[in-house]
């Protein structure tokens, strides 16, 4: 179907949806570089002049960004940015644990297609060939955290549940709580290659119990997983070196990060 100006309804559908993403993965990026303090407001028109995009899309991306927890909607228009407790951060992790359980549980019972699971296999293939020697540069550690977010996004496809993996999406989307969240934070600890040696160890562990139809042992395996992210969060906070390498580390509360 067109519209009365000569385009279909679906490309104007499609232009939009990805001008919603655009606008939202901007503010987002403004937020978690430190560029809007915790507690500042942010309105509509602020963010349609910083962004240099219409009001449509920019209204769809704070109302976005306020479901991901980022924000928090003033009774008197606009938002504000939210800080976060560590106690917060741990539970969004542990959220994230719990459904990416759930989700490799369902794979293994309900079996995974082979082309997904050649995919999957290849994540792990190429985080071997990244970890096969101990010293990892900034382009393998780049790298590695692009294979391993690709890996986790396999698995929640693997389950065979729109509702989970649509659940998954949104707990990975809480601030700090996707599966590499917290990866840039282990590149400057001392065990740094020995903890992403033993998640890969997981990542292999977790797929032959799906192949072996292990459903209890796949989702223990990825909620012990999630405890990497939440030692990291830990030496965040207790390290200054690592916390600078923490994105979006100014709206964890400071009175916190000294405890």
């Amino acid at each position: 179907m067109e519209s009365f100006d000569g385009t279909s309804n679906d490309a104007a559908a499609s232009s939009g949806a990805s001008q919603t993403v655009k606008a939202q993965l901007g503010l987002r990026e403004l937020i978690l570089a430190g560029e809007v303090a915790p507690g500042a407001r942010i309105t509509e028109l602020w963010a349609v002049d910083r962004l240099g995009m219409s009001r449509t899309p920019v209204r769809a991306a704070l109302m976005r960004l306020q479901d991901e927890g980022l924000l928090d909607a003033v009774p008197s228009g606009g938002y504000s940015v939210r800080s976060f407790s560590s106690a917060e951060i741990y539970d969004a992790i542990e959220l994230r644990g719990t459904l990416e359980g759930m989700a490799a549980r369902l794979a293994a019972e309900r079996g995974v297609a082979q082309p997904l699971m050649t995919e999957l296999y290849e994540c792990v293939d190429e985080i071997d060939a990244l970890l096969a020697s101990p010293k990892l540069g900034e382009a393998k550690f780049s790298r590695y955290v692009e294979v391993n977010e690709r890996f986790h996004r396999l698995l929640a496809s693997a389950c065979n549940s729109s509702v989970v993996e649509r659940q998954l999406a949104k707990a990975m989307a809480l601030p700090f709580a996707s599966p590499s969240g917290f990866v840039e934070v282990q590149s400057v600890a001392r065990d740094a290659y020995q903890v992403l040696v033993v998640a890969q160890a997981q990542h292999r562990a977790v797929l032959d119990a799906i192949e072996r139809r292990e459903g209890g042992r796949a989702e223990a395996l990825m909620r012990e997983h999630s405890r990497i992210a939440q030692r990291n969060l830990e030496n965040a906070l207790k390290s200054q070196a690592a916390r600078s390498r923490l994105f979006g580390a100014k709206l964890i509360r400071s009175d916190e990060a000294s405890e």
